[in-house]
């Protein structure tokens, strides 16, 4: 059997059976199992019954939500699986230039292989019969899974341009190349990327950051979609050189998707999920993004050599940039921003690490830490073959320097607050006091004191002395 589905889902499937629909899993979960993948949510496709006796019939087996009334799905919420996706086949026409402008119509009568000619890529438009352990491949995604191909399923696909970037990811996450007339009419559409709504782009990104396995694919695929085009600090990256001594594997696009799939390889071995992971893999895709702008022919060590001098603190801002651009949250944005700006801390403080550098270090990285950043520079390290990979030495000294301080998490814990501050200023607020904490801070990882009563005395001499006088 393909797919093994929760008992009390077979018994549903089998009652909707005997009573004349007939029921499909359908999308996902199918395209999942065949790569022996163990599928998160099934999705059932239910033919020859209307929304409303569809909802009717699943209300005998659990509680049933209708907020997918428009899209013709009912979800089923029961004890023994959690929730599962029920819909009726749809007809989609096109109405207007965005990518929500869709006329849609429910017919019961609609076949499995009408239905599956509206799904994006073939290896998505897979149904499974389980009751007969029957795979129901009419347009070849079985064979294009197999063979690593992602091939739209119909020329419906130019119909919505989202679609482009799902083919994004999905190729990024089963590391799948996009078939020729796939990537013709995606050029065809890319004009209508201005049509998406931002948090719909920001959603197909961070499926690429979150689970793709070959995110470096990005790149390739957007070049051959033509849809590059619409983010230029990623398109910037080709052609720019490096130093072969120091960069081997070629330009810094080369360098970066190495990179990109480095940093997914040490997410899997370090378990990272969700925002976690997403913040190293989009560190990993920008931490060079200033390379484009700062890269030149400059004297070094007697010779000329392609350089990028000033190119991690420029990395910051364009990372920034684009990050607003595709809509990632600002908790993500922060994180990695300061991550792109700090990723070669190991060749600074790295080379003559002291307890106060690497206080300041997980002061700059805040809200990232220095744990992260030592993430980041492994896979910035391993992205330059036939070169070694692992963690540089002078990763190694700040990471053995921040387990002694116990900063490799998180910044020293500040022992000067803003209560301690105001009744300096006759408990009147305002940026004074901001000020005053932040030089508390910054003596605090210069080492000035360690406990709370030194630091006590501290502040009241750096008011008295340097504010008050």
């Amino acid at each position: 059997m393909l797919l093994m589905l929760p008992p009390p889902v077979t018994e549903i499937l089998r009652d909707l059976d005997q009573a004349g629909f007939r029921a499909l899993v359908v999308g996902g979960a199918v395209r999942d199992a065949l790569l022996g993948l163990a599928p998160k949510d099934f999705d059932v496709e239910v033919y020859g019954v209307a929304y409303d006796r569809l909802a009717a019939v699943l209300a005998r087996y659990g509680r049933v939500d209708l907020v997918g009334k428009a899209f013709g799905v009912v979800k089923l919420f029961r004890s023994g699986f959690g929730e599962v996706d029920f819909s009726v086949p749809r007809r989609e026409s096109k109405i207007g230039v965005h990518h929500r402008d869709f006329r849609t119509a429910f017919d019961e009568n609609i076949s499995p292989r009408e239905a599956a000619s509206r799904r994006d890529f073939t290896i998505n438009a897979m149904a499974y019969d389980s009751l007969r352990d029957e795979l129901l491949d009419f347009f070849g995604g079985a064979q294009d899974l197999n063979n690593r191909v992602l091939r739209a399923t119909s020329g419906a696909f130019r119909e919505d341009p989202l679609r482009v970037l799902r083919g994004m990811q999905f190729a990024c996450r089963f590391d799948l190349a996009v078939e020729p007339a796939t990537a013709a009419m995606c050029r065809e559409i890319s004009r209508e990327y201005v049509t998406l709504a931002r948090e719909r782009v920001a959603e197909e990104f961070m499926k690429w950051a979150v689970k793709s396995e070959a995110p470096g694919r990005i790149a390739e695929y957007l070049k051959r979609t033509g849809w590059i085009e619409h983010f230029p600090e990623i398109a910037a990256l080709d052609g720019v050189p490096q130093d072969s001594e120091w960069h081997p594997e070629g330009d810094v696009n080369r360098h970066t998707m190495l990179v990109v799939d480095a940093a997914a390889r040490i997410a899997k071995r370090e378990r990272l999920q969700g925002d976690d992971r997403a913040i190293l893999i989009f560190a990993a895709l920008t931490h060079d993004f200033a390379k484009a702008t700062t890269t030149a022919l400059r004297e070094r060590d007697g010779r000329l050599r392609w350089t990028s001098w000033g190119h991690e603190a420029a990395a910051g801002p364009e990372a920034r940039a684009f990050l607003e651009h595709i809509g990632i949250k600002n908790a993500i944005i922060e994180a990695v921003v300061r991550l792109v700006e700090n990723h070669l801390a190991h060749a600074s403080i790295g080379a003559d690490v002291t307890p106060r550098a690497v206080r300041r270090l997980a002061m700059r990285l805040a809200p990232a830490s220095i744990a992260q950043l030592l993430l980041l520079i492994e896979a910035d390290h391993s992205g330059r073959p036939p070169l070694p990979p692992g963690l540089p030495e002078g990763a190694i000294r700040i990471r053995d320097m921040a387990l002694a301080q116990a900063v490799e998490q998180k910044p020293q814990a500040p022992l000067i607050l803003g209560r301690h501050v105001l009744p300096y200023f006759e408990n009147r607020p305002g940026k004074h006091i901001g000020e005053v904490v932040q030089a508390a801070m910054e003596a605090q990882a210069d080492g000035a004191f360690s406990t709370e009563e030194e630091a006590l005395a501290w502040v009241d001499r750096y008011v008295r002395e340097q504010v008050l006088q």
